[in-house]
């Protein structure tokens, strides 16, 4: 594992190499840092480590890009480093539609690595989507002080195969598509690996270590429901009706989206209007209005998932004007989310949802009867009619489930206490070994959840993603503050 050699001096380079706690790679880049050199131009050798050598090497070993170029399939690109102590590259990984097939249909699906040298930990970073271009780190990389990658989901732009097989798109197959990525990797990548995401990416973690164990050593897993009875979802009714502790907050944001749906004449102009100013289309929806009710469906759910009940404070009065309304379901809900624009980006999430994942479908009372296209409210409804689908009847969810609970192990399950998709989480059972369930109290669906944890809590979760990376807590002071920059509203849309 690695430290961060600027805040170090010699002296500890010392300890810390004769208590092996870093390596001589480690050491080298400590030297340089020590005496004040460019990386790559120490002129002190540090337990035998070759000087001139490139951070992140070791010794009598090629250039990180040599290394990542010489794996059969993996393309490479250097883009320029926004983080210190970072080198970032863009890899594209050629990978088969079919891995059952593997003779067949091949398609580049993207990778984002952020190296730091290849002796430190790494940490796999699913998004469940399209992947950010952004450098960031995640919680568990700020806190084993990190290597990452960040995987884009399969059928995702621009990894998707042309033609789509929709049929491919299925939890087994990327499951699969991450196996090979850290199977090509460990060849350079040699130390703990942990795996990661949040939501929809918190999911395909979880997914992918039911498929393949072995792939990593531990799982952080943040804010991922957990729809095992997806024709029973009196659990989100049961939530909207307790969630927070101000009674106030709760009856207000069902008022607001009532007080929206009966001006639906004077709200359903303005989203015209935003049609014809942004050039937005509704093949998809159907029809302007069809797109307005859904966002109103989502508003309850919007306001939980996205925000405070401290923002509770900021919504306008139910008698405020059309303007002011029409703003707060912008805000809360993205009118433009429901358009042909909005939506042809999560086309593969719906399509998985309504074929494997499942969806939730809360009893939307305090909207009736001024719903028209209640039924509407499904992943169907999201994918274009010229994609068949059919939903494998919660098949796929319970053997997740119970494999969760009867051979789990080495897994931290986050949750916000206000955010919807908590409604249904992961449970541990009898099987499940090393693992835990946290929540975090007044928090929604964002990340960096162990933060927010109460001060217990917190470093019982620390402590177990420290064991299962192998950094020693006494290392871990020397990294300085949590520093983890999670690119904000990743998460899936709320349906």
């Amino acid at each position: 594992m690695e430290v961060d050699v600027r805040r170090v001096s010699a002296g500890m380079v010392a300890l810390l190499v004769g208590a092996g706690v870093v390596g001589a790679g480690t050491a080298a880049r400590a030297a340089e840092a020590v005496s004040g050199a460019a990386p790559g131009t120490a002129s002190v050798a540090v337990s035998g480590a070759a000087p001139g050598r490139t951070p992140g090497t070791v010794r009598g070993a090629e250039d990180i890009a040599d290394q990542l170029k010489a794996i059969p399939g993996m393309a490479v690109t250097e883009k320029p480093s926004s983080l210190p102590g970072y080198r970032w590259f863009w890899l594209r990984y050629r990978q088969p539609v079919d891995h059952r097939r593997p003779d067949g249909q091949w398609f580049e699906q993207r990778i984002m690595l952020q190296h730091a040298a290849a002796d430190r930990p790494m940490v796999l970073y699913t998004s469940g989507y399209g992947t950010p271009e952004t450098m960031f780190k995640a919680e568990p990389t700020a806190l084993v002080n990190g290597n990452q990658i960040s995987v884009e989901y399969r059928y995702f732009s621009p990894s998707r195969p042309e033609p789509a097989r929709w049929s491919k798109d299925t939890i087994w197959q990327a499951a699969t598509d991450e196996h090979r990525i850290v199977g090509a990797l460990k060849r350079i990548y040699r130390a703990r690996w942990i795996s990661t995401g949040a939501s929809k990416g918190g999911m395909t973690a979880v997914y992918h270590k039911r498929f393949y164990p072995r792939d990593v050593d531990g799982s952080v897993v943040y804010v991922a429901p957990n729809d095992v009875r997806n024709d029973d979802d009196r659990a989100y009714d049961r939530f909207f009706a307790t969630v927070g502790s101000d009674p106030g907050c709760r009856a207000h944001v069902k008022a607001l989206a009532r007080e929206i749906l009966k001006r639906r004449p004077a709200m359903l102009a303005r989203v015209k209007a935003d049609a014809a100013k942004n050039g937005w289309t509704y093949s998809i929806l159907r029809t302007p209005d069809r797109a307005f009710e859904n966002s109103v469906m989502d508003y309850e759910w919007g306001f939980w998932q996205y925000k405070l009940q401290s923002d509770c404070a900021s919504l306008p009065k139910t008698d405020a004007s059309d303007d002011d309304l029409y703003r707060s379901l912008d805000e809360v809900s993205g009118v433009s989310f429901y358009t042909d624009q909005g939506l042809k980006d999560y086309v593969p999430y719906y399509y998985q949802a309504g074929t494997q994942l499942g969806w939730a479908k809360p009893q939307f009372t305090h909207l009736r009867p001024l719903l028209r296209y209640e039924s509407s409210y499904q992943p169907r409804t999201y994918v274009p009619r010229s994609i068949p689908m059919r939903f494998d009847g919660g098949r796929a969810m319970r053997d997740i489930d119970s494999w969760v609970r009867t051979k789990g192990n080495h897994m931290l399950f986050l949750y916000g206490a206000n955010d919807p998709w908590g409604a249904e989480p992961f449970r541990l059972g009898r099987g499940t070994r090393d693992s835990a369930v946290y929540t975090a109290p007044g928090m929604n669906h964002s990340g960096r959840m162990i933060e927010k944890l109460a001060a217990g809590d917190r470093a019982k979760a620390t402590q177990s993603v420290l064991r299962w990376a192998n950094v020693s807590p006494d290392a871990r002071k020397l990294f300085g503050r949590l520093d983890a920059t999670d690119p904000l509203r990743l998460e899936r849309p709320p349906l």
